[in-house]
């Protein structure tokens, strides 16, 4: 499969208490943006750098630095926003866009409802987030509507994804590489992730 499962010892551990129905909202939050920091640097492994020359405190010297106006982060509307600003502490000056997206409960197909991204996105490599990788829908009408502008370059970041999810992002775009903290066993006949962590939008926002 063309994702990649972070297995660290820290991930894993926040992962657990994520799936825990006892976690609370505000701790939900919280190890949602830390597990989201986690992947993005992961992510961010082959990023390019330039060069350039700064004085220390001792002398001037030549450094690597990441040029963050190169990126463009892309939270999936509504859940996505709960790994925003782990990934914007990993690139603070990183662009931001919005995709609105939700899934239609009887045929749990993802209806479009907003698109709002940089003008220029197509010079940028965007990092679409968003908790949950289940059925595969929202991401792949995301990245349909990112490729649609001229992007070339997409990253996918989710915190648990189901093999049909991923299965069907590989299927209409095989160049697309995903980073999750935890592959799942299956979909249940509702589309839930199994085991999974319940409704990730429900959980950090409190709703229920």
């Amino acid at each position: 499969m063309n994702a990649i499962e972070l297995k660290h010892p820290l991930i894993q551990h926040k992962v657990a208490l994520l799936r825990d129905k006892k976690t609370g909202t505000k701790e939900f939050r919280e190890l949602a943006e830390e597990i989201a920091m986690l992947l993005c640097y992961e992510a961010m492994k082959d990023a390019k750098l330039d060069e350039k020359e700064v004085e220390t405190p001792i002398k001037r010297t030549k450094v690597n630095v990441l040029d963050e106006d190169r990126y463009v982060f892309v939270p999936i509307l509504r859940a996505g926003l709960g790994m925003s600003n782990g990934v914007t502490k990993i690139m603070p000056n990183a662009k931001i866009g919005v995709i609105g997206l939700y899934r239609n409960e009887d045929t749990l197909q993802p209806v479009r409802y907003y698109y709002k991204v940089p003008k220029d996105i197509k010079k940028r490599e965007v990092i679409l987030v968003d908790p949950m990788l289940a059925t595969g829908g929202s991401a792949v009408d995301a990245i349909k509507m990112i490729k649609e502008d001229g992007v070339e370059k997409i990253k996918f970041l989710c915190l648990i994804a189901a093999p049909e999810g991923i299965k069907k992002v590989e299927e209409m775009f095989p160049d697309v590489q995903i980073y999750c903290a935890k592959i799942d066993e299956t979909l249940n006949e509702a589309g839930y992730i199994v085991p999974g962590l319940g409704d990730a939008g429900d959980r950090i926002f409190g709703i229920k």
